[in-house]
């Protein structure tokens, strides 16, 4: 570990740190990868197979440049919903749109690779780009207060859980004060001792649920499928390829702005979004959900600043683990929503202030309209609730303000071409 507390990129971690390390980033992870194939209504085991699989893949395919863990994608739970509730279709014709999201992400990545990255700057300049990150974490924000169990999603009055609230606090007490009072490698480990210590208060709670792991036998196989093509069901899926794309260049760029490196030049754009694209398809191979970088990970790396690709394929190693012993993943699933709502209401902050961070870092001059423009549009088309719907996909939140942010670079750009903006005649001037 380096002087300065920083773990960087390519850096080993002996293993009596490196385990815990990546226990916590398969903690952080866990509730949601295994949420979405529940909803789907599929084994968890297979995608927690997968996830691992198609990060060790894309630490492979990096050279082990870019950190990042892959998890299962929410941004295909409504289409897939659809194709499988359709009588004539099933989750085995999901399955194949699925494959053929993986395909678009490598034809996209093999076009990238021709273009180059400079393309983000112009259609998403440090103005746009800077609210688009922090609204990775912001759109979240509320996730993580539900499950704490201090909101409620109806418009009357609800009694707040204490127990709940309790179990909640205390974590993200922890979690907040841990990383700052704590010292040496208790200090990189502050989320997963949040995390035990909220689990134990839950326990002296009662609010600890062991029926997962007395439904889990000790040897859970991943349960295989192959999936089926059908033109009506790829239609359904790929719109919300748009969704992980933004996401995936979202998520590249804070995670090179907290690491301190363009990750977007070095290993390239073209390279993480090739390993995601393979994932996602041999995903759907081998009966999975598509994966995507997730911010959990991410908030992680920005809390402990251990960046080592060695603990993130530590997380992957433990994910495909779990995926066999039914009782451990279990275990796992017991931990309380509050527990890791507490976590998650961190996690997800940190990821917001790294956008507030790349604005300051950039220097916008909000002096000038364009800048102020941008950013406030992008910000409040996030946060609005807006939303344009494609077929069976809504566009919103994060990616509806991408989408926004590129449209409004991009008439920008046109315009200081064609000579007619005010920033051209200031630049004139001076």
């Amino acid at each position: 570990m380096s002087n300065n507390n920083i773990v960087q990129i390519e850096e080993k971690v002996p293993l009596k740190r490196g385990i815990p390390l990546s226990i916590q980033h398969t903690f952080a992870m866990f509730s949601a990868s295994v949420l979405v194939p529940y909803l789907l209504g599929i084994s968890p085991a297979i995608a927690l197979l997968m996830n691992g699989v198609g990060t060790l893949i894309f630490i492979f395919v990096t050279k082990g440049r870019s950190p990042a863990y892959l998890g299962s994608s929410f941004a295909f739970i409504s289409p897939a919903l659809l194709v499988i509730n359709n009588p004539q279709l099933g989750y085995q014709y999901a399955l194949g749109g699925f494959v053929i999201t993986g395909c678009i992400f490598i034809i996209v990545a093999i076009i990238i690779k021709f273009v180059g990255v400079h393309w983000i700057d112009v259609i998403l300049p440090p103005a746009a780009m800077g609210p688009v990150v922090a609204l990775i974490g912001l759109e979240l924000a509320g996730n993580a207060a539900q499950n704490g169990g201090i909101i409620t999603n109806t418009t009357t009055y609800t009694h707040i859980n204490p127990k709940f609230a309790a179990a909640f606090l205390i974590t993200l007490a922890l979690a907040v004060f841990g990383q700052i009072l704590f010292r040496g490698f208790a200090a990189a480990i502050a989320i997963l001792i949040s995390i035990i210590v909220g689990y134990c208060s839950a326990l002296a709670l009662g609010i600890v649920d062991f029926t997962a792991v007395h439904q889990q036998t000790w040897l859970a196989l991943p349960n295989f499928m192959t999936p089926k093509f059908s033109l009506q069901a790829i239609l359904i899926i790929i719109p919300a390829s748009l969704v992980v794309i933004s996401e995936h260049i979202g998520h590249q760029v804070v995670t090179s702005e907290i690491v301190g490196r363009n990750l977007l030049e070095d290993p390239g754009l073209h390279k993480t979004l090739l390993s995601d694209g393979i994932s996602t398809a041999l995903s759907g191979l081998c009966g999975s959900v598509p994966t995507t970088t997730y911010g959990e990970n991410i908030g992680v790396m920005a809390i402990t600043k251990v960046y080592s690709v060695w603990v993130i394929g530590g997380a992957a190693v433990f994910s495909i683990f779990l995926s066999f012993i039914g009782k451990a993943s279990g275990l796992i699933q017991t931990i309380p929503a509050p527990v890791m709502g507490g976590v998650s209401f961190l996690l997800y902050g940190m990821i917001a202030a790294s956008g507030i961070r790349l604005m300051v870092d950039s220097k916008i001059d909000y002096s000038k309209p364009r800048n102020l423009a941008l950013t406030s549009v992008v910000f409040i088309t996030g946060l609005s609730g807006a939303f344009i719907q494609i077929g069976q996909v809504q566009l919103k939140g994060m990616c509806l303000a991408t989408i926004v942010g590129m449209t409004l670079g991009i008439v920008f750009f046109i315009l200081d071409k064609l000579k007619l903006t005010n920033d051209y005649e200031d630049n004139e001037t001076a």
